[in-house]
């Protein structure tokens, strides 16, 4: 079942990477895993899956020791909001962080961020239609907060991430997303990097997502199924 719902999500994103006169695999698949289990991630793997995204710092923990005799073949996103106090498990066992959204989780990060590991790639998470219930800096803070990031050795800006209000009707969803891709431009040449990451499209929205610019989509539904924890 996974196999042939991974298969499905793959060909939508090439689908849509295709009417966006797009490469396929300019798009990114972030298999967002929070809530199934251990088995569950490593029939996906089976399926050739191998990045996945955790919401839960415990959990995701828990999944990496289960599988940790594939550890080396694995990348592991945490894609939650984080508190200070759990910056140090992120840091240590996770591959990429993509809710930043302050300079005091950046420094937690890279002070624990062990000098053996490579780089903990990260992005910013923008609250791009200013919801106050969401996570994420406003826009106009994604300059200050990068420039700090940069100063971080041990950590290494790849881009940003949002979670609009998926309640919008789709030209007002795109009208959020085309923000997302200005913003990160305009980052990149301020910044003078290249930004490659645009976290932005999950299981319902990602043609929306792929047709403003999206390189990363994060699916769960659509891969795994329903999700029946009373975890948001």
């Amino acid at each position: 079942m996974i196999s042939t719902q991974l298969t499905q999500v793959r060909q939508r994103i090439q689908y849509a990477a295709e009417q966006a006169k797009r490469k396929p695999d300019s798009v990114r698949l972030l298999a967002v895993s929070k809530t199934f289990s251990a088995e569950q991630v490593r029939e996906a793997v089976e399926a050739g899956q191998l990045e996945f995204g955790e919401n839960y710092v415990q959990e995701g923990l828990e999944k990496i020791e289960a599988l940790r005799d594939l550890r080396e073949s694995l990348t592991w996103h945490f894609i939650g909001p984080l508190q200070s106090n759990k910056a140090r498990a992120v840091a240590e066992h996770f591959d990429w962080m993509h809710s930043v959204d302050r300079e005091k989780i950046a420094e937690r990060l890279h002070a624990h961020r062990p000098i053996g590991l490579p780089p903990l790639q990260v992005c910013i998470q923008v609250n791009i239609d200013g919801q106050s219930t969401k996570s994420g800096v406003a826009p106009d803070a994604v300059f200050a907060l990068a420039q700090a990031i940069h100063a971080l050795p041990r950590l290494r800006l790849r881009g940003l991430m949002c979670i609009p209000d998926p309640a919008q009707p789709p030209d007002e969803l795109q009208a959020r997303y085309l923000e997302m891709a200005a913003l990160r431009d305009e980052l990149a040449a301020q910044q003078r990097c290249e930004l490659d990451i645009l976290s932005m499209g999950m299981s319902a929205d990602l043609e929306v997502a792929i047709a403003s610019g999206s390189t990363l989509v994060r699916v769960g539904t659509a891969i795994f199924g329903n999700r029946y924890s009373s975890s948001p």
